[in-house]
């Protein structure tokens, strides 16, 4: 467990450091570094340096790829969480429809304010997007249920439907609220639309909590591996545990969603990866999800801003790009392990 946190902690901070020395304006590392070190020790920037330097690392960048690091880092916990609760590889917070409901919540905040959310704004948006997200779970989750059992075609298709049902509510309040069409597509599309250290600081009090309770949920997740009759006769309650950790991915998800708008498959992705690498174990795995999540996220989002440069795509349509093939193979992998009817 020590060498793989070393290793995904060192591809974490490469991918840190290139994401904010590489843009339309490159930094090169030398610079990059006596800038930081001057600002961390409370000396004059370095004058020999152009002034635009310290703007774009301090007022754009920075703010902008820790934004995306605790966005990657919820995203990729909350899948391997929602893998683990459902035994479902198939699961995260995008095909279960959660991060659709939370984006509704988010739209539907967004709207009410007029399309140009203020400081007080800003810890509503997560709020609602985490209703949103609450609602649609509980939806899915309820609608799956069989006899007391949430098998796998079924929990997929509720997520489908209500995800559908709630993009639709989405566009209709994007048609019919004025002044937020613009900044809600950019939303919707993973624009991470919201600049400046402020939403960062909003987002943070969700996520801490949020991370708190998937890392500590991994021992209940190996137990529930065994199953939820399995579990109760080793002392677990399965029910409470699964509404736990569905509450809690929920808001963690909520969070993301709430000021970088929709990123498809990173919660699929990240556990996938790092369980190929790493093994089953939930004790590790949530923990190395939330490293990987971070680190694939940042690297989707220089892609995005290099790929057209100076032109800047949402990273969600990188990540589309990626986590779509990778969720096809995903598939393909597990119908070759069912056993024939």
């Amino acid at each position: 467990m020590k060498r793989a946190l070393t290793i995904n902690l060192l591809l974490l901070a490469l991918a840190a450091v290139l994401n904010v020395a590489i843009g339309a304006v490159n930094i090169p590392l030398s610079d990059l570094a006596r800038l930081l070190t001057a600002k961390i020790g409370g000396a004059a920037l370095p004058a020999d340096l152009p002034a635009y330097y310290a703007t774009i690392l301090f007022d754009l960048r920075l703010p902008h790829m820790a934004l995306l690091l605790l966005t990657g880092a919820a995203l990729g916990s909350s899948g391997a969480a929602y893998q683990g609760i459902f035994r479902n590889p198939l699961a995260d917070p995008y095909l279960l429809g959660v991060a659709s409901g939370a984006g509704l919540g988010a739209v539907a905040a967004l709207a009410l304010q007029g399309g140009n959310p203020q400081w007080h704004g800003m810890f509503l948006l997560p709020a609602a997007a985490f209703v949103g997200a609450l609602l649609t779970v509980a939806l899915v989750y309820l609608l799956a249920r069989v006899d007391g059992q949430v098998p796998t075609s079924t929990l997929i298709l509720a997520g489908v439907a209500l995800g559908s049902l709630a993009s639709a509510l989405t566009s209709f309040l994007m048609l019919h609220s004025e002044g937020t069409l613009q900044r809600a597509i950019v939303y919707l599309l993973g624009g991470a639309p919201l600049t400046g250290w402020k939403p960062v600081f909003a987002m943070l009090p969700y996520w801490l909590v949020g991370q708190v309770v998937l890392l500590t949920a991994g021992h209940a997740l190996n137990v529930l591996q065994f199953g939820e009759e399995e579990a109760r006769q080793l002392g677990l309650h399965a029910q409470r545990v699964k509404l736990l950790v569905l509450a809690t991915a929920s808001l963690t998800t909520a969070a993301a969603v709430a000021f970088a708008g929709i990123i498809g498959f990173i919660g699929l992705v990240a556990p996938h990866l790092m369980r190929a690498f790493w093994g089953e174990d939930y004790r590790h795995l949530v923990a190395l999800s939330l490293l990987g999540g971070a680190t694939a996220l940042l690297l989707s989002d220089l892609i995005a801003r290099t790929l057209l440069a100076p032109q800047t795509l949402p990273v969600g349509i990188v990540t589309a790009l990626f986590g779509a093939p990778f969720f096809l193979w995903v598939l393909q992998q597990t119908k070759a392990h069912q056993p024939p009817a």
